[in-house]
């Protein structure tokens, strides 16, 4: 049976800038090789299937899958699906909520972009010096050029190295990583951005950089506002050294609720077989 289907381009102003997602509604009646089948298929970091929900509050439910696993959480996902959902749907409502492995994640819009809440970290604090050590020779650079490290791990287990500047991070040539790794540098005080951001993952045996990364953002930012580091609203950049355009939108309510957002747009529609 064909089931609804959108590939969602997230977080750029720019068509094909962004991040893509693929995303298959009313996937019910689906099983999980069956998902896992489609999305190594798809080839994109993410594919997500969206579900009746089951939880009280969720207005759905969505399973995200990259080619290898599935995952609790992934942010450009997370904003993508939800764009999907609300054309296929055709719902004006201001805020949603999507229910996924990791739990409920509150969704709001505003115009062109949509923002969710920063799910709780699973793990924060700083990072083990070794460890520190162990990802700084991963990434190809001295231990002195590390400002500060910080386990930012939201689902897909993200260790932070914070750089000297966002032109140290655009320089990284890293080697092969055995871990997640979100690497964030500042630009100077008034310029369009305030950070660079890049993601590293290992995937078949290579080093992967992601495009833009919602989960990372997400942590990154409970880390470096709660720290006094960064003060909201922000932007950043993300995908610079990949030909990509992605910026993340940074901001925080006042109970200290940080919202990560962007710019989506669906660039594919039709039905897939599944």
């Amino acid at each position: 049976m064909p089931h609804p289907f959108f590939q969602v381009d997230v977080f750029s102003e720019v068509p094909h800038l962004g991040n893509p997602v693929a995303v298959v509604l009313d996937a019910a009646g689906l099983g999980d090789g069956e998902m896992q089948r489609f999305a190594r298929w798809t080839n994109l970091s993410e594919t997500t299937f969206v579900l009746p929900a089951t939880r009280r509050g969720a207005d759905y439910a969505v399973r995200i899958f990259t080619p290898g696993g599935e995952l609790p959480f992934a942010g450009h996902p997370t904003l993508g699906t939800c764009h999907a959902w609300i054309e296929w749907t055709g719902t004006d409502r201001p805020a949603l909520v999507q229910q996924c492995p990791a739990g409920l994640v509150p969704i709001r819009r505003s115009g062109s972009r949509l923002a969710f809440a920063a799910p709780p970290l699973l793990r924060s604090g700083p990072v083990e010096e070794d460890m520190v050590e162990h990802v700084a020779g991963l990434l190809r650079i001295e231990r002195a050029d590390v400002v500060d490290a910080q386990w930012v791990d939201n689902g897909p287990g993200w260790v932070a190295l914070m750089l000297g500047d966002a032109e140290a991070v655009l320089a990284l040539r890293p080697g092969l990583v055995d871990r997640d790794v979100g690497v964030v540098g500042p630009y100077p005080p008034g310029s369009p951005f305030a950070y660079e951001v890049r993601a590293f993952f290992p995937l078949d045996g290579a080093t992967r950089e992601d495009p833009v990364t919602g989960s990372l953002n997400a942590s990154l930012a409970q880390w470096l506002v709660g720290s006094g580091r960064a003060r909201p609203p922000y932007v950043v950049s993300q995908g610079t050294a990949l030909g990509r355009a992605g910026r993340v939108h940074i901001d925080a309510d006042l109970d200290g609720t940080i919202w990560v957002g962007g710019a989506t747009a669906s660039l594919v529609r039709g039905e897939v077989v599944i």
